[in-house]
């Protein structure tokens, strides 16, 4: 991670790029996983700041399953392929969380993150 970047910013990297292939995941259950209940704009703003590519920003969905980027933007359409190169169905810029949400295992909340 980039040693300029705030603590916190790497504690929301960490936990988004466990999201894997085929499953998202909510601003807010980030933040919570990452230790920094009720910070879900941070995590918008740590994957904002970010130029990792490493970093599966495309994950991450607002907390009704959609894409908050607006339909404007160049990146809405990108979200939505990655997503879909993912296996994930999106139907008009939302996503099943019943069906695609990622929970993760006690291995990797005990084991992955350490804070």
């Amino acid at each position: 991670m980039d040693e300029n970047m705030p603590p916190n910013y790497d504690r929301i990297l960490t936990v988004v790029k466990l999201i894997p292939a085929g499953k998202v995941a909510s601003y807010g259950q980030i933040a919570d996983l990452a230790g920094l209940p009720r910070r879900a704009r941070l995590v918008s703003k740590a994957l904002k700041s970010t130029l990792e590519p490493d970093i599966p920003w495309h994950r991450v969905l607002n907390s009704q399953g959609k894409v908050s980027i607006p339909d404007s933007d160049p990146g809405h359409r990108l979200q939505i392929s990655l997503l879909r190169s993912d296996g994930v169905v999106v139907s008009g810029a939302k996503v099943d969380l019943n069906k695609y949400n990622w929970q993760p295992s006690l291995n990797t909340l005990l084991h992955e993150l350490s804070f």
